[in-house]
């Protein structure tokens, strides 16, 4: 792994865990629980997609979205 990988896999860890800790709190909360639900609609509506799949596709693509800055 490089420098970079380490360096994200930290970030991902330490907001998971301020998510855990702070709840609705935490600025990245809202949007993760946003991307899930749209990945559940999507999961929903197409056939290719099941709804939990899609649900946890939408939350690490939001989440994804707040760590990779």
């Amino acid at each position: 792994m490089s420098d970079r990988d380490d360096d994200l896999v930290g970030r991902a860890r330490d907001e998971i865990t301020a998510m855990a800790k702070q709840g609705m709190d935490h600025p990245s909360t809202k949007p993760v629980l946003i991307g899930a639900g749209i990945g559940a609609v999507a999961g929903a509506l197409l056939p290719v997609i099941t709804l939990p799949a899609g649900l946890a596709i939408g939350a690490g693509i939001a989440f994804w979205q707040r760590i990779k800055r």
